[in-house]
């Protein structure tokens, strides 16, 4: 590269036309990355969840219900989308996901036409796939093991519905899995 050459490419790099595309672009990907490193949060979803990656295989996920919300991360088109939700293991040790009114919502479609996800739980992300349940006696299982432990936790995330209380008619679960 000659100095002449350096120069010219030393006077585009100054331009405005150059200058305010590739600032904006640095902004977004900042924000993007602030915003997936503090987010899912309440009700507003996030992106990418980072955390330290599992160790190995889990086939007990009993310890999820010390937990007060999993964050769930699929695959939305093109890009990650990460929501907080109830989780809660069956004393099998299986673990599910739940979601009230989940029909027509954003993530459980994608959900359930691509069932690879990323599952964080206290800052560890496990590779999962998640599967929409559908029979009666799996689902009867996992509300069980929801409200029992809502009604254990200190501070449950959503309200815990009183022992016995009948499985909702638009209730979802997803059955989740270790995927290596």
């Amino acid at each position: 590269m000659t100095d002449a050459d350096r120069g010219s490419l030393a006077k585009t790099l100054r331009r405005p036309m150059f200058l305010i595309p590739a600032g904006v672009g640095a902004v977004l990907v900042v924000a993007f990355l602030g915003w997936s490193a503090t987010c899912p949060c309440d009700r507003t979803p996030g992106a990418y969840l980072f955390g330290t990656s599992a160790d190995g295989p889990v086939s007990d996920w009993g310890f999820a219900n010390s937990v007060t919300l999993c964050q769930i991360q699929i695959r939305a088109r093109l890009r990650p989308h990460a929501i907080n939700l109830n989780c809660m293991a069956a004393s099998s040790g299986q673990l599910y996901l739940s979601c009230s009114q989940c029909d027509g919502k954003y993530w459980s479609g994608h959900a359930v036409n691509n069932s690879r996800a990323r599952l964080r739980l206290d800052g560890t992300v496990y590779p999962v796939t998640v599967t929409r349940v559908m029979d009666p006696g799996e689902l009867d299982q996992a509300w069980g093991a929801r409200v029992e432990k809502l009604n254990t936790l200190p501070e449950p995330a959503s309200p815990a519905p009183p022992p016995g209380t009948p499985r909702p008619d638009d209730w979802w679960t997803f059955r989740v899995e270790w995927r290596s």
